[in-house]
């Protein structure tokens, strides 16, 4: 019975992560937890329309397991938009330091049951304890309206999770997850945290970066547009003109 790819590459990813814990257990203290990526690099071609990247390891002893992904940091606008005169337009606005580009969790159980709240906010874990700093003068209550519209955008556009993925555990030890990244990531690098957690209280934390990068050609036209931003406008504009004088050519012969 021939297996999946899909089914060899999680056997291998257990077997990576039992010789992970085992060798330091025949040879001295074994971590508490132990973590790994089936990929530190997203390479993002032209092609590119999505990908997901396996999170794998392995813990000491029974423990609940929350894992956080947060892509870099970036300020962000949020407009607010008024009907005036039947047009949509935009009035007051909010900005907002340490936005993540992307930001995704996962966990075994619920996370207000694995932890409380205090412990969640100290750690920063899950989207209602992002601290989004507003820098405009906005009322809090306003500020709370903002803060809740850029987070509703962010889930419209996939770069933060509606709620946390699934991690599954492959037997009291060895767990894993997926992690998606969507067409539309950001480049950058990405910081994961990976947390063990018992009886409510934060046991081990385990950080691994992974970097999402264009590559190929579009990563040289990426590179040549924001170096020399007027240049690739010139030439824009001038492909859009030979393109439609292109088109006019041939509805004419046609």
């Amino acid at each position: 019975m021939p297996f999946s790819q899909h089914t060899i590459r999680t056997a291998l990813m257990t077997a990576v992560a039992i010789m992970s814990i085992a060798m330091p257990l025949k040879y001295g203290r074994a971590d508490a937890l132990v973590v790994d990526l089936s990929n530190h690099l997203v390479a993002i071609t032209t092609g590119f329309t999505g990908t997901d990247v396996l999170l794998f390891g392995a813990v000491q002893d029974e423990g609940d397991i929350i894992v956080t992904v947060r892509g870099p940091d970036q300020d962000m606008v949020v407009r607010r938009k008024e009907r005036t005169a039947g047009i949509w337009v935009n009035r007051e606005s909010a900005t907002f330091k340490n936005v993540p580009a992307y930001y995704a969790s996962a966990s075994n159980r619920s996370m207000d049951i694995i932890a409380n709240d205090n412990v969640l906010k100290d750690y920063r874990i899950g989207l209602k304890h992002q601290r989004f700093i507003a820098t405009s003068d906005t009322p809090d209550v306003d500020q709370k309206a903002y803060r809740a519209a850029l987070v509703r955008n962010m889930q419209n556009v996939g770069l933060f999770n509606q709620r946390p993925a699934k991690i599954s555990f492959l037997s009291n030890q060895l767990f894993r997850t997926d992690i998606h990244f969507p067409a539309n990531t950001p480049t950058g690098t990405y910081m994961i945290n990976v947390y063990l957690i018992r009886d409510g209280r934060i046991a081990s934390v385990k950080t691994t970066p992974l970097v999402v990068s264009k590559t190929g050609v579009s990563a040289e036209v990426y590179d040549f547009a924001h170096r020399y931003s007027a240049l690739y406008g010139i030439i824009a504009v001038i492909i859009a003109v030979i393109s439609g004088w292109i088109a006019s050519v041939a509805f004419r012969k046609g």
